[in-house]
């Protein structure tokens, strides 16, 4: 594979990642112009998540130390009934929102067959997630006042948010920050609150899809595939630079403007590809 082509699947990966906008459909949609299938797709999902779990883990590097440094007051605290620092509540607010995605992750890998998850990866399903997911985020940023903090965020509303991955851990276009991003908004929170949440809560189950991909590469035959570690490894540096870079622009975008943005692009190029597929031959 060309480093060219590695280069633009790295940089889609790691400027949409933690954009309301799908990373899974952008890199699905690049891995499939470049014909990767199989072993290769595997290993490009793999690599970049990790690499783009590392730039989010450094850039909140104070919530995530606070985080885990309250992981472990969590086991004392139901002893000492001692009131949680905030450390400490953000950790559980991480934990209660990620079980119910990580359950629908593993059920579509295991009990889904494979033709559905082919048909759920086309690009019609892309397309139609981007524009109908987009206009959602469109509703909850505008539909009214928002200015709850992560201090008054609840176990219900990080459950709530947290559940919200699950769609986008089945339907590719959807965005995993795009949707619990419109959750956090529609519950009323601040737009970078929001933002800095959807992230937060993002890291367990960007975690384990990434190690999941890698643990499916040990037993994938490298004459498989046109994709080396190497080039993995090529991936994951890249993603993680531009994923630092879109973390920093989307946090500076946010304190001064809406989603509106993002809204736009996800309709240009949800009706964009319903034009584009088969011309392009994406399907």
């Amino acid at each position: 594979m060309s480093l060219l082509q590695l280069f633009i699947i790295a940089i889609v990966q790691g400027l949409t990642e933690w954009l309301p906008i799908s990373s899974s459909g952008h890199v699905l949609l690049a891995a499939n112009y470049f014909t990767l299938e199989g072993r290769d797709e595997l290993l490009i999902n793999a690599v970049s998540n990790l690499g783009t779990l590392a730039a989010m883990l450094i850039y909140f590097r104070k919530d995530v130390i606070a985080a885990i440094i309250g992981g472990f007051e969590l086991f004392g605290a139901a002893v000492s009934k001692t009131e949680l620092s905030r450390g400490a509540k953000l950790a559980l607010c991480i934990i209660v929102a990620t079980p119910i995605a990580a359950i629908a992750a593993v059920a579509y890998e295991v009990l889904l067959p494979a033709d559905i998850q082919t048909q759920l990866r086309s690009v019609w399903t892309v397309a139609a997630a981007t524009i109908g997911f987009g206009l959602l985020l469109w509703w909850a940023d505008v539909k009214g006042g928002k200015d709850r903090t992560e201090a008054d965020m609840t176990l219900g509303h990080a459950a709530l948010i947290g559940a919200t991955q699950a769609i986008a851990a089945i339907i590719p276009g959807t965005s995993r920050s795009g949707i619990t991003m419109t959750a956090a908004r529609a519950l009323g929170y601040e737009r970078v609150e929001a933002a800095r949440f959807s992230m937060l809560i993002g890291a367990p189950i960007l975690a384990a899809a990434g190690l999941y991909g890698a643990y499916g590469l040990l037993d994938a035959d490298p004459a498989g595939g046109v994709v080396s570690l190497q080039d993995g490894m090529i991936v994951a540096v890249l993603a993680f630079i531009s994923g630092i870079a879109s973390i920093h622009v989307l946090m500076t975008l946010l304190k001064r403007m809406s989603f509106l943005p993002f809204v736009i692009y996800r309709l240009i190029l949800g009706f964009g590809l319903l034009v584009a597929a088969p011309v392009m031959g994406l399907i």
